[in-house]
């Protein structure tokens, strides 16, 4: 199931870094580890996802944080797969959708920094977006849903193409050939968006 799937990318995630987190005492660096921490308390964990994603441009050091630090990346991976079930029939709130969407900003902190890009593809972290990008509610919620996931991949745009063709595949495999055609345009997309931009 998609839990026990969670799990597995967990373990590849942990089994490519350490448990220890960076940071020197008193650099700053206790406060946002404490926030880290909190991410495996779930009593804590809403409002640490809301405070990382919201600092998460000013942390320079958060994606190695976050992706070396024990069971963080197993959280993650399970804020996204809970709300599946919400997915069809459309009963996606606007609290839930923030809440993963809060998630899906630290995975793209993960996905952007060069220290952590090739160990989130290779772990085959961007499979899990997948269902969102597939939803079709036009409800705010599930726009908000589907773009904060569309950021996630356009992160991934310029890394190596190795890498993304191995991952195309793995789509393949998981969910069918047809999303891989899905899985390109979104990457043929979002170049020709930044290309326009820039």
């Amino acid at each position: 199931g998609a839990n026990s799937a969670a799990a597995t990318a967990a373990a590849a995630a942990t089994a490519n870094g350490s448990a220890v987190l960076p940071g020197k005492p008193g650099d700053g660096s206790d406060a946002l580890i404490g926030l880290v921490q909190d991410l495996i308390n779930q009593k804590h964990r809403e409002r640490a996802l809301l405070e990382l994603s919201k600092k998460r441009e000013a942390l320079p050091d958060l994606a190695p944080i976050l992706w070396h630090s024990y069971g963080t990346v197993a959280v993650l991976l399970q804020e996204i797969v809970s709300i599946y079930p919400l997915l069809t029939p459309p009963s996606l709130n606007a609290h839930s959708s923030n809440r993963v969407c809060n998630a899906l900003a630290l995975l793209q902190c993960v996905a952007s920094h060069s220290e952590t890009r090739t160990l989130f593809l290779q772990a085959h972290l961007p499979l899990y977006l997948y269902p969102f990008l597939n939803t079709v509610s036009k409800t705010r919620p599930f726009e908000y849903l589907r773009l904060t996931s569309l950021g996630v991949i356009g992160i991934l745009v310029g890394v190596d193409v190795k890498l993304v063709i191995q991952l195309g595949l793995a789509v393949a495999v998981f969910v069918g050939v047809a999303a891989v055609g899905i899985f390109v345009c979104i990457v043929v997309i979002v170049c020709v968006w930044q290309l326009v931009v820039v």
